[in-house]
C-alpha cells in the first residue's frame, strides 16, 4: 500500500482521513502543528490500535524545511493544513496569506524536489463566491468574498501553475460544506447544536438566509480517497458536493425540533459578515467527480446531523457555548 502522508492531519477533516486511510491499509504519516503543550489535536482521540500506526509528524507548514522533511519516503501528500474560519481572516489576513498561500507552497516545492508521486490540494467552496449560477461546477468564476477565500484562490492557482509548469500529479479538491463529529464551535452546525444541547432558549446565528451544500464528514474523505485511485483526476479541480441545498434558517429549525423545540432563534451582530463578504447561495454540482471516480453520497443530511448530534452530547464539555467563537 502506498506511503501517505496527511497536513492538517490533527484537525477536523484531516482526523477523519487519517483514520479511514489506516483503516484501508495505508501506512499514514500524519503532520501535526507543532506546540509545547504535545498535543496532536483531534488525532489524540482516535483508539489506540488506529494511533499505533501512524507516524506523527509535528511541525509548521510555513517552515518548508519542516515540510520536506516530513514528505520524505511518502508516495502521496493529501494536503488539508489551512486556516479556516472567515471572521478570523478579517482581522489577521497576514496569517493567512503565510499559512495557506504559503505553506501550500511549501508543499507544492517539495513534492517537485522529491518527486512525489501524487498530490491532493484541498480548496474550497468559498472560492466560488456566491452564485452566479447553480450547480456550481469546476468552470465557475472564482471570487474573493473574504481574505480566507482570497488566499484559497491563491493556494489553488499556485498548484495549477505547478502543474501545467513541471507536469506534477496534482489535483485540486474541492469539498463543499463540510460537517460532522470533531468539528470546530466556529461552524454553523456545531455552533446551533453546541449551544442547544447546553440548555440554551436563545440560539445566537448570523445571517439565516444564505443556503448551503452540506457534506458529511466519512463522504468527504471517501471523495478525497476515491479522487487518489483515479488517474483520470490528475491535472483536474473536483468538486465534492450533495448537489443539494438548504438555508441556515432551515438547517436551524431542524436542529431545534431535534434537540430542544422551545428554543428560536436571535441574530446577533457580530456573527454577521459584511454585507459583500457573505457568500448568500452554495449548490455545488458532484457530476465530475462521479464521471471520474466511483464516488457517491452514502450519508444523507438527515443521517449525518444524527451521528454528529450523538458526538456533541458526548463532547460537550469541551467546548465553550458562552462565546463567540471565531
Amino acid at each position: 500500500m502506498s506511503n501517505i502522508l496527511v497536513t492538517g492531519a490533527d484537525g477536523f477533516i484531516g482526523s477523519h482521513l487519517t483514520e479511514d486511510l489506516v483503516r484501508r491499509g495505508y501506512n499514514v504519516k500524519a503532520f501535526a502543528y507543532y506546540n509545547s503543550f504535545n498535543s496532536w489535536g483531534w488525532l489524540d482521540t482516535l483508539p489506540p490500535e488506529i494511533m499505533k500506526q501512524v507516524d506523527v509528524f509535528t511541525g509548521d507548514i510555513r517552515d518548508p524545511n519542516g515540510v520536506k522533511q516530513a514528505m520524505k519516503n511518502v508516495d502521496e501528500v493529501y494536503h488539508l493544513a489551512a486556516l479556516i474560519a472567515i471572521p478570523f481572516s478579517y482581522h489577521s489576513p497576514d496569517t493567512y496569506v503565510d499559512t495557506n498561500i504559503k505553506g501550500t507552497l511549501n508543499v507544492l516545492q517539495a513534492a517537485r524536489e522529491l518527486e512525489t508521486s501524487r498530490l491532493l490540494i484541498t480548496s474550497t467552496s468559498e472560492v466560488y463566491g456566491t452564485a452566479q449560477y447553480v450547480p456550481i461546477d469546476e468552470q465557475h468564476p472564482f471570487q474573493g468574498q473574504s481574505p480566507y477565500s482570497a488566499t484559497k484562490i491563491g493556494a489553488d492557482r499556485l498548484a495549477e501553475s505547478f502543474y501545467r509548469s513541471f507536469d506534477m500529479p496534482i489535483t485540486i479538491v474541492r469539498p463543499f460544506n463540510t460537517y460532522g463529529p470533531r468539528q470546530s464551535a466556529r461552524a454553523v452546525i456545531p455552533t446551533i447544536i453546541t449551544q442547544l444541547l447546553a440548555g440554551k432558549k436563545e440560539i445566537q446565528l448570523g445571517s439565516i438566509t444564505p443556503t448551503r451544500d452540506f457534506n458529511y464528514v466519512k463522504d468527504t474523505v471517501n471523495g478525497f480517497i476515491e479522487i487518489a485511485k483515479s488517474e483520470q483526476t490528475i491535472g483536474e479541480e473536483i468538486n465534492i458536493a450533495t448537489q443539494q441545498e438548504v438555508s441556515i434558517g432551515d438547517l436551524a429549525s431542524e436542529l431545534i425540533h431535534q434537540i430542544n423545540p422551545n428554543a428560536k432563534i436571535i441574530c446577533d451582530d457580530q456573527r454577521l459578515r459584511p454585507e459583500n463578504s457573505e457568500v448568500n447561495r452554495l449548490l455545488g454540482s458532484n457530476k465530475k467527480i462521479k464521471e471520474l471516480t466511483a464516488w457517491e453520497q452514502n450519508y444523507s443530511l438527515e443521517e449525518g446531523l444524527a451521528e454528529t448530534i450523538d458526538f456533541f452530547r458526548q463532547h460537550i464539555g469541551a467546548y465553550k457555548t458562552d462565546i463567540y467563537n471565531i
